[in-house]
């Protein structure tokens, strides 16, 4: 294993933390990969057959397991079982009795049915803390409709968001709402353990797509709630995306007492902010079209390096616009590569945790488990004799 999150012998925050697992796809996952690369004990529970929806959800070029599990699911050991046996449940609440941490993304009440709730499982752990994550929240008018990114996208005005009017509606295309959901979930998980650590009383923590994808518009809401318009950075007078000679460059003409003057300086334009139709902000925003030809005019004589260093050296807000490959290879990405052995199989390169902590780096101690892998260990570490681990096998219980 290699890259900035190697093995690692010193002690981790969450070292001791007991995790079980029964999320899957993406939100949850996420969430418990990030806790268990720094320390924590994440044991996912598996259905029989088939497992997390994610191993066969995509089609993989090579036929073996899609690149999507791995993921977000390393550091973690799998225990397949059958819930709705009455050994299988029984075997759940002996492992909630040791446990900290109980995560699932299903909908609202299937945990109950199971027999896995919170009330359930804190009469049996009076110290369990109960992460449940949704599409929609556990009341509402949307308690039992299914939960996916593209739908809170959707549902939440975020994908009406527009740099420009006239652009058709598209669908944001990375895991939004998954990803700031499952990082919502890590929040109210570490919350409620410095809580328990001062009552000693676990609690239930509830996250969902919708509320997560709501709040990361919370300025855009303020204004709207205070009856102040809409805010929308991409249609600012001085922002967009400009065509170079060679590529693309993005502008973010703010956050300085003449940005125009300084941009115009840049490109060897003459001062356009002197000229009454472009004296303030709002002359700016009211003739943006003429503005920003202007500025597309004159960007487009230079290179992108060309661009972006001449607007650095007045310091104005640029960049490049670059595809994901072209990220993944430049130099300061480097630290974030994490590539991961696995036994029989090409070694896995994915991304490194992003909260980084001195003296305590993240560490990778488990590459992603196949279906079952580390459970007779795991179990083990619960207190579960190999006896009973193959009794329950033989009996179709755990495979």
């Amino acid at each position: 294993m290699s890259g900035p999150v190697a093995e690692s012998s010193s002690a981790q925050p969450l070292d001791g933390i007991r995790v079980l697992d029964f999320s899957q796809i993406m939100m949850g996952p996420v969430a418990t990969q990030l806790l268990a690369d720094h320390g924590a004990d994440v044991l996912k529970i598996e259905r029989p057959g088939s497992g997390d929806i994610f191993r066969q959800a995509l089609d993989d070029p090579d036929g073996a397991e899609h690149p999507a599990f791995g993921a977000v699911n390393r550091n973690k050991r799998s225990l397949v079982i059958d819930v709705r046996r009455p050994e299988g449940l029984a075997l759940i609440h002996e492992l909630v009795t040791a446990a900290d941490v109980v995560v699932n993304n299903y909908r609202p009440g299937v945990m109950d049915r199971l027999g896995l709730g919170y009330e359930r499982l804190s009469e049996i752990n009076p110290g369990i803390i109960f992460a449940q994550g949704t599409g929609f929240g556990t009341t509402g008018v949307y308690v039992h409709k299914g939960g996916q990114d593209i739908l809170a996208q959707a549902l939440t005005g975020a994908m009406a968001h527009k740099a420009d009017a006239d652009h058709p509606t598209a669908i944001y295309p990375i895991s939004l709402a998954d990803y700031t959901a499952g990082m919502h979930m890590v929040q109210g998980i570490l919350m409620a353990l410095l809580q328990r650590a001062r009552t000693g009383r676990g609690r239930q923590v509830e996250v969902s797509l919708y509320d997560s994808l709501l709040a990361m518009q919370i300025l855009e809401a303020t204004m709207a709630l205070m009856g102040r318009g809409s805010l929308n950075w991409a249609r600012l007078p001085l922002v967009g995306t400009f065509a170079a000679s060679d590529g693309e460059i993005v502008l973010v003409g703010a956050f300085k007492e003449n940005p125009l003057r300084d941009i115009c300086s840049a490109l060897d334009l003459p001062d356009l902010s002197t000229e009454p139709e472009f004296a303030t902000m709002a002359d700016q925003a009211a003739h943006r079209p003429r503005l920003q030809a202007l500025l597309a005019e004159a960007i487009g004589r230079f290179t992108v390096g060309e661009t972006v260093g001449r607007l650095e050296a007045q310091d104005v807000l640029c960049a490049p616009v670059r595809t994901l490959g072209e990220a993944l290879e430049d130099p300061h990405t480097t630290p974030m590569i994490l590539e991961v052995d696995r036994p029989g199989r090409a070694p896995l390169r994915s991304l490194a945790s992003p909260v980084h902590l001195s003296d305590a780096p993240a560490a990778v101690r488990h590459p992603p488990p196949g279906l079952g892998e580390g459970a007779v260990e795991a179990l083990g570490d619960y207190g579960i004799d190999s006896r009973r681990v193959d009794e329950l096998t033989a009996a179709g219980v755990l495979s």
